[in-house]
């Protein structure tokens, strides 16, 4: 058995909290500092989205790679091309992909902007947690899509052309493409985000590293259910998310027992 210290708090710390909770605003007042932070928030979004519109179509085209060079007529000197089956669709896609990535891009100012919100009210050890965990969920986020993208993507398209029947013409819509890479980009950045699942966990006590640890047979499974749920069906996606799954709850083991020291072994 381990004995636990318990640290009191600092001087600082304990003024700091002292003024967190003698500093009482009317609702107002809250509302429209919430008000202020959406906007800014959507003004940043409308602000990127603007060169992303002017360049969509080359954005489209660079996002389309992996799919086009393994479409039928594809070879290492050209890539192969895709279909619109609505009139509009070639107008409306680009924009849908501008607007996707204005948002992604503008993500770390919006969750800025509701740290600015929240942050007046929160005690000096929870800023000292929340702070890195935000940072640590943004850079894991968008790990998970530039994982799908490089890695998962050109396997699962080439596991789809291999698949495709002899006399059948694989023809992709670019609206629907669009779709199946979002699913996936959402799937990913999701999954990449078990580490910070399981540090929040047993920091607030709701479970403990030993009792994550004897779950490991279920984990596993629950690994490939949420790909099953999650991606496309078939094996190949399913196997590209469901390991990194079950690697990132290993690493989220050892970081939460790194982080959370007190916790039940």
């Amino acid at each position: 058995m381990v004995e636990k210290t318990v640290t009191e708090p600092s001087q600082k710390e304990s003024a700091h909290d002292a003024a967190v909770d003698s500093n009482t605003q009317p609702l107002l007042t809250h509302l429209v500092a919430l008000r202020n932070s959406i906007i800014r928030s959507l003004a940043a979004i409308a602000i990127l989205f603007v060169p992303y519109v002017i360049f969509a179509k080359q954005l489209f085209s660079l996002i389309a790679l992996p799919l086009v060079r393994n479409l039928p007529g594809s070879s290492p000197e050209t890539v192969g091309t895709m279909i619109s089956t609505d009139v509009a669709a070639p107008f409306i896609v680009p924009l849908k992909l501008a607007f996707f990535l204005a948002i992604c891009t503008a993500m770390p100012y919006v969750l800025h902007q509701l740290w600015t919100f929240i942050a007046p009210g929160l005690y000096l050890r929870e800023k000292r947690f929340a702070l890195p965990v935000l940072l640590s969920s943004i850079f894991l986020f968008y790990s998970g899509m530039v994982f799908a993208y490089f890695l998962v993507f050109p396997l699962i398209f080439q596991f789809f052309a291999a698949s495709t029947p002899e006399n059948v013409v694989w023809m992709t819509d670019i609206n629907s493409y669009l779709s199946f890479i979002f699913k996936l980009f959402f799937a990913f950045g999701i999954v990449f985000e078990i580490p910070i699942a399981i540090v929040l966990l047993t920091a607030t006590r709701l479970t403990t590293i030993k009792t994550l640890k004897k779950g490991r047979p279920y984990i596993f499974v629950s690994c490939f259910i949420l790909g099953m749920f999650l991606t496309p069906p078939d094996v190949v996606s399913q196997i590209l998310l469901a390991i990194p799954a079950w690697i990132l709850f290993e690493f989220g083991l050892i970081l939460g027992r790194m982080l959370v020291r007190d916790s039940e072994e």
